[in-house]
This record gives structure tokens, C-alpha cells and sequence, in this order.
């Protein structure tokens, strides 16, 4: 059943022409970075080859691409997340969706997948980039890989946190500026002083840029993927007891 509901949501993703448009601006921004990005590194190439280690196109091209793509996704998954359980009830199409004979931990994880499903066509697209230099260059695949894994990590938080924040309100509007809100939040955590000056302090722990930067580097840490981990199951542990909640009540 919960892969039923996700093909539905992603499906209806589709029908939208909202889905296309993200794709499409996504694109088109990250093109335009990757591009810059090359044209930088072409223009220092004469530089680097007098340095001993010096920093790779995966470094200088590749690693700054995936950290321009989670901010970028930052500002567009509250866009996604925002309709996913909010609309239900601006539709009054919600007490339906909680009479049917699937359990709410179903339709969280059907909806929550169906955006999944979404995010990973979007970095299959993105991952051509990259790739793209691989006849004419040496990359760093496990690099790359790392830090495909840190940014499939990231927006995996970001759709958690989304998803429920849309189930705290039937507005999706409010719903997006809370998501963004709350993402920036736990984004610039680490850029405080008291932060900065202690690096095990909990407000680093708790930043979601702390944990992806690692990843992006190629340091492949339980700590990073168990706090990712932690952090997904904890928003959607809390959109279940929220919809829950909603059914006793109605």
C-alpha cells in the first residue's frame, strides 16, 4: 500500500506543471553554476599543475556543484512538501484519506516516498554533470559518490521536516515558510560563535550543513549518516503521532 500511495503522489507530482518547472529551474541554475564553476578551474589549471596536491576538478567543480544544489533545494523542497498533507486539508479531502482501511503510518511513509522518488530523479539529472567530465578528466568517483550520498541524505531531511510541517497546518503557504524556516534554522546552526569555537558543541551536532559538509568532503562517517538517519525518522515519527492525533479528535 505505501508504494501504491508513492506512485500516486508521484504521479500527481507530474499532472502539475509545478514538478516540471522545478525540474526545469533546477536544471537550468545548476547548469549555469557547473559552467562557471569549469570555466574558474580552466582559468587556474596553469596554477595547480606547480603545486604539489593540488585540488582536483571533483574538488574544485564537482564538490561546489552538490553544495550550490543543496542550498538551491533548500529554498525549493518546502515548494514540494508544502501541498503534501496540508492540501488534504484544505480539500476536507483529509477525514477521507484517514476513514480508508490504511494505517497513518502507510500514508505518511506512500507520501513521504512519492517525494523520494521525485528527489531521485532530480539527482539522477544532476549527476549527469559531473559524469559529463569523466571522458576528459580523471574524477574522483568515490568522492562523487560520497557526496551524492550526503545531498540524497540532506533532502531526504529536508522532505521529513516538510512533510511535517504540512501536517501541522491546511494552509500550504504557511506550510512552505515554516519548512523554510525551520530548514535555514537548522542550516546556520554551526555559524554561531559559541558553535564555531566548540566544535562538539550541541549546536554543531545539530547543524544539517556540520553533517553534509563532512559527506561532501569524502568522509564517509556512521556519526553523519546515523544523525541523518535520527533526523528523517524523527519528523516522520512525528507527522504519524500528528495525523493520529487528527483522527482521534475527528
Amino acid at each position: 500500500m505505501i508504494l501504491t500511495i508513492a506512485k500516486r503522489e508521484l504521479r500527481s507530482m507530474f499532472m502539475s506543471p509545478l514538478a516540471w518547472v522545478i525540474l526545469a529551474v533546477v536544471q537550468i541554475i545548476l547548469a549555469w553554476s557547473f559552467f562557471s564553476m569549469l570555466d574558474i578551474f580552466f582559468s587556474v589549471q596553469s596554477e595547480l599543475t606547480t603545486m604539489s596536491n593540488a585540488p582536483g576538478v571533483t574538488d574544485l567543480v564537482i564538490s561546489p556543484l552538490f553544495e550550490v544544489a543543496s542550498i538551491l533545494l533548500l529554498m525549493i523542497i518546502p515548494l514540494l512538501t508544502m501541498r503534501l498533507i496540508s492540501d488534504e486539508k484544505r480539500n476536507k479531502t483529509i477525514s477521507l484519506l484517514l476513514s480508508a482501511p490504511v494505517s497513518i503510518t502507510e500514508i505518511v511513509l506512500g507520501k513521504f516516498f512519492g517525494l523520494i522518488f521525485f528527489i531521485i530523479i532530480l539527482l539522477l539529472l544532476l549527476s549527469l554533470m559531473p559524469l559529463s567530465l569523466a571522458p576528459g578528466t580523471h574524477l574522483d568517483y568515490a568522492k562523487i559518490f560520497s557526496g551524492l550520498l550526503g545531498l540524497f541524505l540532506v533532502l531526504t531531511a529536508f522532505s521529513s521536516a516538510g512533510l511535517y510541517m504540512s501536517s501541522l497546518t491546511d494552509n500550504p503557504m504557511i506550510a512552505a515558510i515554516s519548512t523554510f524556516g525551520l530548514l535555514l534554522l537548522l542550516w546556520m546552526l554551526n555559524t554561531s560563535t559559541a558553535a564555531a569555537a566548540e566544535g562538539d558543541s550541541v549546536l554543531t551536532y545539530l547543524s544539517l550543513h556540520v553533517h553534509f559538509t563532512a559527506l561532501l568532503r569524502g568522509i564517509l562517517n556512521s556519526r553523519d549518516i546515523a544523525y541523518f538517519l535520527l533526523f528523517i525518522t524523527a519528523f516522520l515519527v512525528l507527522a504519524i503521532r500528528q495525523l493520529e492525533t487528527q483522527r482521534l479528535q475527528s
